[in-house]
């Protein structure tokens, strides 16, 4: 969000102390800081802290050993479903996991390459299920991804989650290795609506009334959106209409001020087919019984799709421990949706601020700033300074710049990667954002956005210009539906082509099935008016749709064509594959 949105100088000042006397993180607790780093005139720069830097390797001589890790392909299964599956990663890794040879023996003259991993799945929670084998099978040495199915049918549906345990061995069983996940299988909501994460490829699948209780794919694409307050249902429906474009545009909203917890304006999005929402729980994530009360009060809605909990906690340096206490209070009141955290901050204690999210939502803010020298009279730099947009270099770049570090630091922390949404500007002011993004910078943000493997987009903040709604909705239209939306959520990129003499050329492609999407982004402001040809690293027959950017595209001799590219542009071409 916006750090000082709609707020007076009265109001900062009142939030400036609340954060000043609740435990701040980092250095000189109490000074005007934002992300760690002083921002005002007089205080001298320091070393912020909170870096997240790569590992130490985990072996002297570089040799990698084998990291297990593995989770249920779904954050949760209901009791009307008999199927489940894990998804195995086993990666050869040069900072975790335990040792690995390539090589296993009987002791005796048998010899061979260590390249599959035998292993099994067993339940380890007490009861009767304890011990039980979900999984036999085995995966090739530094595969990951991969899928392995195993039977519900037997199970009692519960709160508590089930623990469960990979052990592996090499062929000989001279090394082994174990892994610990769980999985969640609940009974079936009484009213309401459920949401489950894809472990596997970071996108979300959505089910209520409207769906038939049918699992269907969700990317959201909407706002943080403010409402009037008004409790006239009649308003309400024509709000959410407006918002929606009658559900053939934008299709999820991040509930602002004006959405009081009983306003009918819920009860028209559970009566929409398309609009879902997230709840709004900042200001209220770090008292628990209020959580609790309102948690409660709005669970129950069928277009309740998520809760959001902390906004910025890296920025406003909150103690570490509150969002994930709130993640895990909602967890137990409602087990059905999962919940988002906002980060701010470029490289601020990440591992603690990221803890408490199932879903992480971040907000670089690039565009028309003064990105080395700040209203407050400061430089901004990495030990000091609050430009707006931290460490940015105020160009739209700035945006898949960022989802390229969150990728990198979960790597290092060797976690499993959260799905990913991307929140772009859509808003000026503040004496930070000097003016609105154009509609083409809005799309070619969202379409970096894409590209790092983004699965959700909310805009700050709704209303905002008439040109960027439009945009924004003309954009939701077209990746909120298949075919644009299976691609997206079908995980990250393939892969991704480079071209040297266009190096603000951002170009993925997602290969599914029979065919490939091809995104191309132009993040340069300079047109490219020679023919562009890129070469693809797939084999494909013929263009089957330009679903996005209104140029002509065309397919001969391997290589993908256009007559000119301009500049700050974004195209999604769909290929027919061989």
């Amino acid at each position: 969000m916006a750090r000082f949105a709609f707020t007076s100088v009265l109001i900062l000042a009142a939030k400036l102390a609340s954060a000043q006397d609740q435990n701040e993180t980092g250095q000189h607790p109490g000074w005007p800081r934002w992300c760690g780093k002083v921002y005002e005139a007089g205080y001298p720069s320091f070393e912020p802290g909170g870096h997240t830097t790569e590992p130490a390797l985990i072996n002297p001589d570089g040799s990698p050993n084998l990291y297990i890790q593995f989770k249920p392909r779904y954050s949760l299964y209901l009791q009307d479903e008999n199927k489940g599956s894990f998804v195995v990663n086993a990666e050869l890794s040069p900072w975790f996991g335990q040792p690995w040879t390539n090589s296993t023996s009987d002791g005796g003259s048998n010899t061979e390459p260590f390249t599959d991993l035998l292993f099994t799945i067993s339940v380890t929670s007490p009861g009767d299920k304890e011990g039980k084998k979900l999984v036999e099978d085995s995966i090739p040495v530094n595969t990951t991804g991969a899928e392995f199915e195993f039977d519900l049918s037997d199970f009692t549906p519960r709160a508590i989650p089930y623990q469960v345990v990979l052990s592996g061995t090499s062929r000989y069983g001279d090394q082994n290795f174990t892994a610990s996940s769980s999985f969640r299988y609940l009974g079936g909501p009484p009213m309401g609506s459920v949401t489950k994460i894809d472990n596997l490829n970071g996108g979300l699948l959505f089910r209520n009334r409207a769906t038939n209780d049918t699992y269907v794919p969700l990317l959201p694409y909407g706002y943080y959106g403010l409402y009037n307050g008004s409790n006239s249902s009649a308003e309400a429906h024509d709000f959410v209409a407006g918002y929606s474009s009658s559900g053939k545009g934008l299709n999820a909203i991040v509930s602002l001020a004006g959405f009081a917890d009983t306003n009918p304006v819920y009860d028209s999005m559970d009566q929409s087919r398309t609009m879902r929402f997230m709840f709004d729980l900042r200001g209220s994530y770090k008292n628990l019984t209020e959580v609790e009360q309102r948690v409660n009060t709005i669970k129950h809605h069928t277009s309740l799709f998520a809760y959001w909990t902390a906004d910025e906690p890296d920025g406003w340096q909150a103690p570490f421990d509150l969002p994930p206490a709130a993640q895990e209070l909602i967890h137990g009141l409602d087990p059905y949706h999962p919940v988002a955290v906002t980060l701010n901050c470029q490289d601020y204690y990440f591992g603690e601020y990221s803890s408490g999210a199932d879903i992480l939502m971040q907000d670089p803010y690039p565009i028309a700033i003064n990105s080395t020298f700040s209203k407050w009279g400061t430089e901004c730099n990495t030990t000091l300074g609050d430009c707006g947009c931290d460490n940015c270099a105020g160009n739209v770049q700035d945006v898949s710049n960022r989802l390229d570090d969150l990728i990198q630091y979960e790597k290092w922390l060797g976690r499993w990667p959260l799905p990913k949404f991307h929140n772009p500007q859509a808003f000026h002011g503040e004496d930070y954002w000097f003016r609105d993004p154009t509609t083409a910078e809005a799309f070619v943000m969202n379409a970096l956005a894409f590209n790092r493997g983004a699965t959700g987009i909310f805009a700050w903040t709704w209303p905002s210009s008439d040109e960027l709604f439009d945009a924004h909705s003309q954009m939701a239209a077209v990746v909120t539906q298949p075919p644009v939306r299976d691609f997206l959520l079908s995980g990250r990129p393939t892969g991704s082509v480079y071209v040297a003499e266009f190096p603000l050329l951002d170009i993925a492609y997602w290969v599914r099935g029979d065919q490939v999407m091809v995104s191309v982004v132009n993040g340069a402001y300079e047109d490219i008016e020679d023919p562009l040809s890129l070469s693809l690293p797939v084999a494909a027959t013929k263009v089957a749709s330009v679903p996005f950017g209104g140029l002509t595209w065309e397919l001969g001799y391997g290589q993908l064509t256009t007559g000119s590219l301009p500049g700050m542009s974004f195209s999604l071409i769909i290929l027919a594959l061989v």
